[in-house]
């Protein structure tokens, strides 16, 4: 890596391939990073498709081998964006060939692989490796204030944590099945794909751990048409012949929980509510005060002051000012950021974290804690809701 110049690699080019896209063209116009990210070259197994997704993107180059890839010397940084079956076998050998590694969440599909993707890049840290779990979440600016305001004590002691995260884009049991409905690509369904987020976002804003899980998972379609096509999100499309396929991943996942600080957790994922597209809300209510997020007004934070006596009552904080995470980067008061700005918010920390050394944040340990949370949502979920340890 030049001074000026960071050169990143990208394995994998659909939906979240394109959103990493735009966060590296963009960044350094709006972030003064010391460096600027050069998109060298996309990874995808299609040559024709991962060429077209080149350009599209703005990508100098387009590539069918990630091995290669990670061995030229002039890349610098790879950016997983494939399905969490390959991140492991990826994620290791980038960081044992020097390169700083971004992963997608969940880090992997089960603790093991985690775990030795979190030892891996513990070792490339000795080296001066960086690596970082793309939780883009926290990077909303609203999100990013919660933690600040609470880590300042505006709510006082936490006693409750509640999370929703709820789409409903395979309510159609003729929807096929797409790579996310089968566990030995997926991991698992929303519990993985969206549940994450939000647990991830609930241990972020409040600094506290979640240590025990009472869960049940659901999964509502168990058949569906197989898949015709790639299986992107949203491009699928049945065409088998007729032919139908086990859906091996839940459809939703509901929670009960405890944190190490002792404020009791309620959870809940579905890619099953009708009529939620991508519906997430994230409330703290504590000894002194309430913070809700909803990602249906990202761009304000609702704050309940109980000092405030008979003025007391839910007051929207508009975070879009300078002062606010994120937000001095970007535009003036009162313009609004959206969710293509969360992953530039992210590929901004990664860059900086690398030229000036740091560690960022989430590690691949704690990708790895993660894992752990979730395999005891599934663990409990498998013994009829039994309370679990997250170990």
């Amino acid at each position: 890596m030049s001074n000026d110049t960071t050169r990143i690699a990208m394995i994998g080019y659909a939906f979240m391939g394109a959103a990493h896209s735009q966060a590296w063209r963009n960044v350094h116009r709006f972030f003064d990073l010391g460096t600027r990210p050069e998109m060298a070259v996309v990874v995808g197994r299609d040559a024709a498709k991962v060429d077209a997704a080149a350009d599209r993107f703005g990508w100098a180059e387009s590539a069918t081998d990630w091995r290669d890839v990670i061995a030229r010397e002039d890349i610098d940084v790879v950016d997983i964006c494939t399905p969490g079956d390959t991140h492991a076998e990826i994620a290791i050998a980038a960081l044992a060939a020097g390169k700083h590694v971004l992963c997608e969440k969940p880090l992997a599909n089960t603790v093991a692989e985690a775990e030795e993707m979190a030892a891996a890049a513990a070792t490339a840290q000795g080296r001066g490796v960086r690596s970082m779990v793309g939780f883009s979440y926290r990077r909303v600016p609203a999100i990013a204030l919660m933690q600040r305001l609470i880590a300042e004590g505006a709510v006082g002691d936490i006693r409750h944590v509640r999370g929703q995260y709820l789409q409903d884009w395979i309510t159609d049991p003729e929807f096929p099945l797409v790579w996310r409905l089968r566990k030995e690509i997926a991991g698992s369904g929303a519990l993985g794909d969206i549940g994450a987020h939000v647990l991830d976002m609930a241990q972020f804003v409040t600094g506290q751990r979640i240590a025990g899980v009472a869960a049940q998972t659901e999964t509502f379609v168990r058949r569906r048409p197989l898949l015709e096509g790639d299986g992107a999100l949203g491009a699928a499309t049945a065409g088998g012949g007729g032919e139908m396929g086990e859906v091996t991943v839940d459809d939703a996942a509901v929670l009960l929980a405890r944190t190490d600080g002792g404020a009791l957790g309620t959870f809940e994922a579905s890619r099953f509510a009708t009529g939620r597209k991508n519906h997430i809300v994230l409330e703290v209510n504590g000894s002194a005060g309430s913070l809700e997020f909803s990602f249906e007004d990202m761009n304000g934070l609702r704050y309940y002051d109980a000092a405030a006596g008979d003025r007391a009552g839910f007051t929207r904080i508009d975070v879009t000012e300078p002062t606010h995470p994120y937000v001095g980067a970007w535009w003036p008061a009162g313009h609004g950021l959206g969710y293509e700005h969360t992953f530039v918010n992210q590929a901004a920390d990664f860059l900086e974290a690398i030229a000036t050394g740091a560690d960022p944040t989430p590690s691949f340990a704690d990708g790895a804690a993660l894992q752990r949370l979730l395999a005891a949502v599934e663990e409990s979920a498998s013994h009829d809701a039994r309370w679990t340890a997250v170990l």
